[in-house]
């Protein structure tokens, strides 16, 4: 009787733990992509959090970051995620770094919290000492050939690396012969292009020229870095004469641009190849009774891009439109949009001034 008691007695108490369950507890699983990433100081990293509810867990997940660098700051877009069912919800975390921020690897932590329920996430970030920049400087064309008097043009290209935003000056160091003046069109850019336009006179004398040109700006480091450049210019009185003129180019207003469809004219017997186009503003002439101040500086002129040479037949006439330039090629005169008032220069007439090189037979 002792022994079936006994045995009577472990069965009771399994049946009693066999009938006890442990109910499951709602909870979050966190993720994060890319698990590490390396960037130079000042450079933004991105990650995407991603939020996943288990055993059935709802409501809003706020996120936080922690384990930054110094000087370095991190936002989530959005903010929180709202939790209603089985799908995983993502947010973007952007870790911004700044100049000072310390070299170096970190572990940054990102939780999730939701009232008493909270899950987390490690990511690593290294940053790294901002790289040198650097500027080159070239011209298209090498070498102008032109006449006395006339004006040369070069499109200029700036190559930029690691010089963020800041603006490069451009400026002739020598080579100018006497009596000539340089222009560039814009002095000083933040992007990669600009002209230089160097304007002649009859008095100079026949001859090769070397000018010199420099690009200077300061990198992402604050450093100054320069590039150099030459360009020649080749100033003959042996070319073919020929005549330039435009037809009606528009009304302006500030921030406007208008093409100018140029028409070269040869008076010669013999085809002529006109190269070096330009086209300056020389002089405005305001409104009659208008007072306020308008002048060349309120205008700019993008000078011609399309091909060369353009051929012009014997005593005959073509345009840029009959040649087949690409009117996104012409030259275009533009009011700018300065801060100042520009009300002097409504109704004011321009005076352009246009030069190119002809070779022929």
């Amino acid at each position: 009787m002792l022994v079936s008691l006994a045995v009577l007695l472990l069965a009771g108490l399994g049946l009693a733990v066999n009938a006890l369950s442990v109910p499951t507890k709602p909870d979050l699983s966190m993720q994060i992509s890319p698990a590490s990433q390396t960037v130079t100081r000042g450079q933004n990293a991105t990650f995407t959090v991603s939020v996943t509810p288990v055993n059935g867990f709802t409501g809003t997940v706020s996120l936080t970051a922690s384990g930054l660098p110094a000087n370095a700051t991190a936002s989530f877009s959005p903010t929180t995620v709202n939790i209603s069912n089985a799908s995983t919800q993502t947010s973007t975390l952007t870790v911004a770094t700044t100049s000072t921020t310390p070299v170096g690897t970190v572990n940054i932590t990102v939780t999730g919290t939701s009232g008493k329920v909270s899950s987390s996430v490690t990511a690593g970030l290294t940053v790294n000492y901002q790289l040198s920049g650097s500027i080159t400087l070239s011209s298209s064309p090498s070498t102008s050939t032109i006449n006395p008097g006339a004006t040369a043009v070069y499109s200029l290209t700036l190559t930029r690396n690691n010089m963020g935003n800041n603006a490069v000056a451009l400026t002739v160091a020598s080579g100018l012969p006497s009596g000539a003046s340089a222009t560039f069109s814009p002095a000083s850019t933040t992007g990669t292009t600009s002209s230089l336009q160097v304007a002649t006179t009859s008095a100079i004398n026949n001859g090769s020229y070397t000018i010199y040109l420099v690009a200077s700006g300061k990198d992402i480091n604050s450093t100054t870095q320069n590039a150099y450049a030459s360009v020649s210019l080749v100033l003959s009185t042996s070319g073919k004469p020929f005549t330039i003129s435009s037809g009606s180019i528009g009304a302006l207003a500030p921030g406007v641009s208008r093409p100018i469809n140029l028409t070269m004219t040869n008076s010669n017997n013999s085809p002529i190849a006109i190269s070096n186009l330009s086209v300056t503003v020389q002089s405005v002439t305001k409104a009659t009774g208008v007072t306020k101040s308008c002048a060349t500086a309120d205008y700019a002129v993008t000078q011609y891009s399309g091909p060369y040479p353009l051929t012009v037949a014997k005593n005959g006439s073509a345009s840029l439109a009959s040649l087949g330039v690409a009117e996104s090629q012409w030259p275009q005169l533009r009011m700018l949009d300065t801060n100042a008032n520009q009300d002097g220069c409504k109704g004011a007439t321009l005076t352009l001034a246009y030069t190119g090189s002809g070779s022929g037979s």
